[in-house]
């Protein structure tokens, strides 16, 4: 399959690009921002993304979305990490809406029209450390009466205090370690025994630590089979995953662009910058990295849409070399800006600190440089 966009999708980049440019630009993540809003996101621009139809593109056809696939999902967003956009498509319309694809029903139905109208936000209840190790899950889920009693803590749960429903990795059989035991939940905010303490991340971006204690939740908020969820969150993993590596390139595209404009307008010796040779031998290095992770992040989408055996070792590639070409882009930005590149007035600090955060979300390069290694069998 050539790696570039056929024409329905090259349609679909269009319009996410003016509209995203229009509506969730930079000047958007700094009016929430400096507004300290407690959601870190507008729900306003959230039920336009639901109007525009962007909401559901993995979503079935029968069930109201686009059916598409990852490719589209991934044109999205990069056009949100181009343009910094604050928003929770990626955990609820790409890796929630994939976790409730393999739930029952009863599940989707409860929560699939307001992802789709813009009205609902789901976050991940997964991480229980500060560095991504979704294998490692000591949370208890114990049967109590007809359904379960949820008990631990989770960390980095973005959105975890404005999101509608937390979808949360928990063991109901076996130990820390065991792929076998593991359930995935559908937990409604309001419910008794939450404790939730939002934290602001360095990109801006909110985040909640989360304690449950005692949670009592039935056995309809079970997605996919007990003891059986380690599929399931297989499943949301790789959607997160090429997902994240897809926004990461629309980071490292809208730091690069901004920094080659910088250096056609600055002035320095009487002459514009870019003029100089070593600043172009480096930007054409830096463009060629971009490229060629770019055309990573869509192999590994192809991948997952032809529901490929090779896509988990494509998905880790790229989240890899995506990882190292995007923090590449914003460290010679920011070099090439000189001092006013620290400042907050210009914004290709933002893309330094969305780069640092989205590097962590679903693994960072060495996790999955790890990951690939361990698929080779090494």
């Amino acid at each position: 399959m050539p790696l570039y966009h056929n024409d329905d999708q090259q349609m679909l980049a269009d319009a996410a690009q003016q509209f995203i440019a229009d509506k969730g630009s930079v000047a958007h993540l700094r009016e929430f921002r400096d507004k300290n809003c407690k959601d870190g996101f507008g729900h306003d621009l959230w039920r336009e993304f639901g109007e525009m139809g962007f909401n559901g593109i993995l979503v079935s056809e029968e069930e109201g979305g686009l059916g598409l696939g990852h490719q589209e999902a991934g044109i999205i967003l990069k056009e949100i990490g181009r343009n910094l956009t604050p928003s929770p498509f990626l955990t609820t319309a790409i890796a929630g809406i994939e976790a409730l694809n393999a739930g029952s029903k009863n599940l989707r139905e409860k929560y699939v029209p307001g992802i789709l109208a813009g009205e609902t936000v789901l976050s991940l209840a997964i991480e229980e450390h500060s560095k991504h190790r979704p294998d490692h899950i000591a949370m208890s889920a114990a049967r109590s009466g007809n359904g379960f009693k949820l008990n631990g803590a989770k960390k980095f749960v973005i959105h975890g205090g404005s999101s509608d429903m937390v979808i949360v990795a928990a063991r109901t059989a076996g130990g820390v370690n065991d792929r076998e035991g593991i359930t995935l939940f559908a937990v409604d905010k309001d419910v008794a025994g939450m404790e939730i303490n939002a934290v602001r991340l360095v990109d801006s971006a909110v985040a909640a630590h989360i304690n449950f204690n005692d949670v009592e939740i039935t056995a309809d908020a079970v997605i996919g089979e007990v003891d059986q969820g380690a599929d399931v969150l297989d499943r949301l993993l790789r959607a997160g995953r090429v997902g994240a590596a897809a926004e990461m390139v629309g980071v490292g595209q809208g730091a690069m662009d901004i920094t080659v404009n910088y250096i056609k307008e600055r002035k320095q010796f009487g002459r514009v910058i870019g003029e100089f040779q070593g600043l172009q031998h480096r930007m054409s290095h830096l463009y060629s990295e971009m490229q060629i992770a770019d055309a990573a992040v869509l192999k590994a989408q192809q991948l997952l849409d032809e529901g490929s055996e090779k896509a988990e070792l494509m998905i880790s590639v790229a989240k890899a070399k995506v990882g190292k070409a995007t923090n590449l882009s914003v460290r010679e930005g920011v070099q090439m800006h000189g001092g006013v590149g620290m400042t907050d007035e210009y914004d290709i600090g933002l893309y330094m600190k969305r780069d640092r955060a989205l590097s962590e979300f679903f693994g960072d390069a060495s996790y999955h440089v790890q990951r690939v290694a361990q698929i080779y069998g090494y």
